[in-house]
């Protein structure tokens, strides 16, 4: 049977993951009355909650006696890992872009990697039937891209499909005809080469991987020679070229629609997943015991932000999660960097603090909201930014940011970020009554901005940012505006004084709420932080009054979510993250330890 392995990439929100639902559909890969999800491969509870897709997956379907392998991919900078990790197994790749939106920051990290590895892209143009698509613009901006990009003349002469995934049509012209994708499938099949094989025993380079408490480390990848069967003997080579393990293949799994079956012989160029083997991981190379010479993988881009993973050594700690020692936070944080590239962990300042560095906030926010409904309590610190040392001179990560927004707020929008330390490279319209705005603006100017930026727009921004270059120091920034409020008293948070010091300004917590020394229960309306009682009551007398009581209203607090918490907080506070809560707290919960700490910080 002939074979094609293609990855579909985009930016976030072009429609990859709802193209290959179609894709399946349409290719029979589902009986008629099965019941399938909406983007079927969005398949963790983060990744549906959020909309969004977070871990590269295979699936597989036939099209006129060929077999395609297709390979998910996300589309937010803060995944990009596994989107370079996985180019390394597919042949050809489909490049979607959305009719209106055109080339996004990160549809340009994408196609970057894929032009270096020398594949040759399909551009599909997708949402064509939006009402303010504009296909000859974005396909002229698509081809000033490949050639900013330096494409050769054999990728630049890449083949361009319109149509609309939710609609479920692909076709050579804008206009149609609007039948089914079967115009992309045949594309596919004319364009993309078969998988080159190489002579030789079985050998495959591991992608991904994941466990399955059946089957144990199940490891994804592409065969590059031979053949692997269950029970062959194998070892794993890791890049150096050393051998990791030995051991026996206990199954050999390929994809077919979302499930995956077992095969009686895994042949070259075919992507399978293989178990059996116990502490092999990404980038070591399978093979036949034969084999002495390790695949080589490509290098992946270092990560530009870091986070101080801790133990919760709160008043409150233990109450919510079950797994609270740092021998097993270490354990959790050493498995998910051995299957996330992109994530790096290195022992912190103390033995109960372990520093993960990572591509960014979003990624970092995924990997501690798993960890929170695992059953974990942890604190985490501000997110520093990662910097480098070149020639004696210090240098820090600069992102290249594209907003799109209305243009009564460019001006708000633009003086922010150039406060910031940005600096802005274009400025153009994109659509009646919206602004295009590119800024070059340093990684330590972003965290947090988020939230402002939406305030300042009434919540119409649409915010992008790519990791651009490293830059020389840029020098200080200018920090949180306002202090906060933090609670002097343990115990059980109540209406009334929540109600009094609501003039102080916003309350953070409901009332009745747990509450202890050193918490932050507010943010201060000036610049201080200030210590207040929010277990103060009502004080009560045996003499009657003729006035009435007042009713105590309170108004509704400032929740913040997991990445608001992570760019709110400053130097000297952590977020305490439990599987039902998430607080804000000082380092150091003692005033008095507080004050030596600022006097120590201010002479240092």
């Amino acid at each position: 049977m002939s074979l094609r392995n293609i990855a579909i990439i985009a930016h976030v929100d072009h429609g990859k993951t709802t193209l290959i639902d179609v894709l399946l559909k349409q290719s029979g890969s589902f009986r008629e009355n099965e019941r399938v999800e909406e983007r079927a491969m969005d398949s963790n509870d983060i990744e549906r909650e959020r909309g969004i897709t977070i871990l590269a997956k295979v699936t597989s379907l036939l099209w006129k006696d060929t077999r395609i392998n297709i390979v998910d991919t996300p589309g937010h900078a803060d995944f990009g890992g596994e989107v370079e990790r996985i180019l390394s197994m597919v042949d050809g790749v489909v490049i979607l872009v959305d009719a209106a939106e055109g080339p996004m920051p990160q549809t340009k990290f994408v196609l970057g990697k894929a032009l270096k590895q020398g594949l040759r892209p399909i551009v599909a143009i997708n949402k064509i039937d939006k009402a303010d698509e504009r296909h000859l613009e974005v396909l002229e901006e698509i081809f000033d891209l490949f050639i900013a990009l330096d494409a050769t003349p054999e990728q630049l002469d890449f083949p361009v499909l319109y149509g609309s995934a939710k609609q479920g049509w692909m076709a050579m012209e804008p206009e149609g005809p609007k039948n089914d994708l079967g115009p992309l499938l045949d594309k596919v099949i004319e364009h993309v080469p078969e998988p080159a094989v190489e002579e030789g025993a079985f050998r495959m380079l591991v992608t991904t991987i994941e466990r399955n408490p059946f089957l144990g480390r199940i490891l994804t990848g592409r065969i590059t020679s031979g053949s692997v069967k269950a029970n062959d003997a194998i070892h794993t080579l890791n890049r150096e070229g050393k051998e990791v393990e030995k051991g026996r293949v206990s199954k050999v799994l390929a994809f077919r629609g979302l499930e995956r079956t077992p095969i009686e012989v895994g042949q070259a160029g075919d992507i399978v997943a293989i178990a059996g083997l116990v502490t092999s991981t990404v980038a070591d190379t399978l093979c036949a015991t034969s084999v002495t010479k390790a695949i080589e993988s490509k290098p992946i881009d270092p990560p530009t932000l870091s986070v101080t993973f801790r133990i919760n050594d709160g008043p409150l700690a233990g109450r919510e999660g079950d797994k609270v020692q740092s021998r097993v936070i270490r354990e959790r944080l050493f498995r998910e960097a051995e299957g996330n590239v992109a994530i790096r962990v290195t022992p912190g300042d103390d033995n109960d603090s372990y520093d993960v560095a990572g591509r960014g906030e979003l990624q970092l926010a995924v990997l501690i909201e798993n960890m929170r409904r695992e059953g974990f309590e942890l604190t985490i610190g501000r997110p520093k930014v990662l910097f480098k040392e070149e020639n004696g001179q210090k240098l820090e990560p600069v992102e290249e940011v594209i907003i799109d927004v209305d243009d009564e707020f460019t001006g708000t929008v633009v003086q922010k970020l150039t406060e910031r330390k940005g600096e802005l490279t274009d400025m153009r319209p994109s659509g009646v009554g919206r602004t295009r705005i590119q800024l070059l603006v340093p990684t330590r100017s972003l965290i947090g901005y988020q939230p402002e930026l939406l305030s300042d727009t009434r919540g119409t921004a649409i915010f992008n940012r790519l990791f651009h270059s490293f830059v020389p120091f840029k020098g200080d920034l200018p920090g949180r505006r306002t202090g906060v409020l933090i609670s002097n008293a343990t115990g059980q948070s109540v209406a009334f004084a929540l109600w009094n010091l609501e003039e102080r300004g916003p309350m953070m917590i409901d009332a009745g709420v747990d509450v202890y020394e050193g918490m932050i229960i507010g943010e201060h309306s000036r610049d201080n932080d200030l210590e207040v009682n929010p277990l103060k009551g009502k004080q009560l007398t045996n003499i009657r009054t003729t006035s009435k009581d007042e009713a105590v209203r309170l108004t509704t607090p400032k929740k913040l979510t997991l990445e608001q918490s992570l760019g709110y907080i400053a130097e000297d506070e952590y977020v305490e993250v439990t599987p039902k809560s998430i607080r804000l707290r000082k380092i150091w919960l003692d005033p008095n330890d507080r004050k030596r700490m600022s006097r120590a910080a201010k002479s240092a």
